[in-house]
This record gives structure tokens, C-alpha cells and sequence, in this order.
């Protein structure tokens, strides 16, 4: 049995980490507040932006006109994996480097065998962990989680589109986690470009975008779709932003809770080791007294 000074730094330590983690728990949930109303507010905007691009791109060809919507052979691959700077967060950054390499050997096996797939990683986990591997790192990405605006995010999302462009890649997906509740995360896929039109769920469905073009398509196409991409990958970012932070605070509250347990079975452990040691004193004395009467 431990000794009680043992038990008593034990119980010093675990109340200090104890103190630690309510905390984090308290500045998660703070952020999560405003990550939250975030997504919540530029999601629903998103999702009919996108609906309405796809559609578009029905009634777009292949020419210049159509250069986000050029589905060609695809030979070079870029994965944006979007993460977190910091840890403490579950299975958060686990799981999303997980799901990116599973699509690479699931999807994109022949091109990865030829060296033609490449990863831009947003966050500071995802960027330490391809660093040390094979795969060829487009781009990485930190700050951007420090001040997660639009106007920030709008110079990396014209960079990915000017890759796209200029046939650097053939084909660029997005995967990160999307914000469900606090507790849930779910882990997305989505292409990025090219734009190809959402299919029909239903085999028979006849119905067909049709749309006026005002003022024309040519300024549709220079202003709208551009826009709705860079929104794309705004929603991605802040939809991680969140499931970050309610990730951490989902954590944070299992740690603590397991350090309220420890508390317990250390204060039961505490109390039989005192109780243990009062009874031998109480022996020897006993014992000291019965050697004096003999």
C-alpha cells in the first residue's frame, strides 16, 4: 500500500489537472458559442449558392467561359485536408488525416503510385504529420485559424483556383470535418473543382435548370461562380473551425469527469492508508504498554 505522503501528491496532482481541463472546457465551449453561430448563419447561404452553381454549370460549356467546370482526365490530384494548430481535441485530427488517406488509396491508388497526388494541409497537426511522409505537400497553412474571416480566406481559395487553372491539378477535394452538435463530427469529402452538375437522386426525375442569364453569362460566370467557391471553402474552414472546438470541449468534460473519479477511489485509497497507520500506532502502543506491565 502507498504511502500517504504518495496518495497526497497524487491527489495534489490530479486536482491540478482537474482545474486545468474544467478551464479548457469553459474556453471551448466560450468559442464553440461563436464558431457555432457562424456556420450556422453562412451554411444555409452556402448550401443554395453551391445548388444554384451546379445547376449553372448545366447550362455551361467547355470553353472559357466554363474553366472551373472542365472535367478532364484526372492525373494530378490535390487533397486540401483542413485540421487544427493544436491538440487536446479526441479523435479530431486523427480521424481527418485518417479519412484523407483512406481516399487516397481507395480513389486516388494509380495516381498516388505515380507521385501525382499532392496534400495542402490546413493546421499545424496535419502539416507535422505529412511532413515526415512521401506524399508531396502543396501547401501549408497555420494563421488562418487565428483570425478566420472571409477576407482571409479569400487569397488561399483564388490560389487553389489559379492551381486548378493553370492544369497544376486536374482535380482538387476538400476534407475536413462538418459541425453536427458539440458532441458530433462528421467527416466530409467534397470535390472543390472542377464544378460537375449534382446528379438526379431520382433516376426518373425531368426536371432541368433553366435560368435567364442577366445581365449574360460571361459576368455570371466571372462573378458568381468564383464567389460561390471561395465561399465553398470559407464553410469548410469554419465548419472544422467548430467541430474543433466541440471536439475539445466534448474532451475536456470526459477529463474531467475521469479526474472527479480518480478524486474518489484516491480520497478511499487516502482514508485506508491513514486509517491503516492509526490502527498501527495504536498496536505499538498497546504492545509498549503489555512489555512494561510483564
Amino acid at each position: 500500500m502507498p504511502s500517504l505522503k504518495e496518495v497526497r501528491n497524487r491527489i495534489d496532482s490530479v486536482n491540478s489537472t482537474k482545474q486545468i481541463t474544467s478551464a479548457m472546457k469553459m474556453v471551448s465551449a466560450s468559442k464553440l458559442r461563436r464558431a457555432q453561430n457562424a456556420i450556422l448563419k453562412l451554411r444555409p447561404y452556402a448550401l443554395k449558392l453551391t445548388e444554384i452553381l451546379q445547376n449553372l454549370s448545366k447550362s455551361i460549356d467547355n470553353s472559357e467561359e466554363g474553366i472551373y467546370s472542365d472535367v478532364r482526365n484526372p492525373e494530378k490530384i490535390l487533397i486540401v485536408i483542413i485540421a487544427s494548430n493544436r491538440g487536446l481535441c479526441g479523435a479530431f485530427n486523427a480521424n481527418v488525416i485518417k479519412e484523407a488517406n483512406k481516399l487516397i488509396q481507395s480513389s486516388y491508388q494509380k495516381q498516388s503510385n505515380a507521385g501525382n497526388v499532392s496534400v495542402y494541409c490546413f493546421g499545424k497537426k496535419v502539416i507535422e504529420f505529412y511532413a515526415k511522409r512521401e506524399l508531396k505537400v502543396a501547401g501549408n497553412e497555420m494563421d488562418v485559424f487565428s483570425e478566420l474571416t472571409f477576407e482571409n480566406v479569400v487569397p488561399l481559395a483564388e490560389q487553389l483556383m489559379k492551381n486548378f487553372e493553370d492544369k497544376t491539378f486536374d482535380k482538387i477535394v476538400l476534407v475536413y470535418n462538418q459541425f453536427k452538435n458539440a458532441a458530433v463530427q462528421r467527416l466530409i469529402t467534397e470535390p472543390f473543382l472542377p464544378i460537375v452538375p449534382e446528379e438526379d437522386k431520382k433516376e426518373d426525375s425531368t426536371i432541368q435548370a433553366d435560368y435567364i442569364f442577366e445581365p449574360n453569362k460571361q459576368q455570371i460566370v466571372t462573378e458568381l461562380i468564383p464567389k460561390s467557391l471561395k465561399i465553398q471553402l470559407y464553410k469548410a474552414l469554419l465548419d472544422s473551425f467548430a467541430s474543433e472546438h466541440g471536439a475539445r470541449m466534448t474532451a475536456m468534460h470526459k477529463a474531467t469527469d475521469n479526474a472527479e473519479e480518480l478524486l474518489k477511489d484516491l480520497k478511499l485509497k487516502y482514508n485506508k492508508a491513514r486509517q491503516a497507520a492509526i490502527t498501527n500506532e495504536i498496536l505499538e502502543i498497546v504492545s509498549g504498554a503489555e512489555a512494561l506491565k510483564g
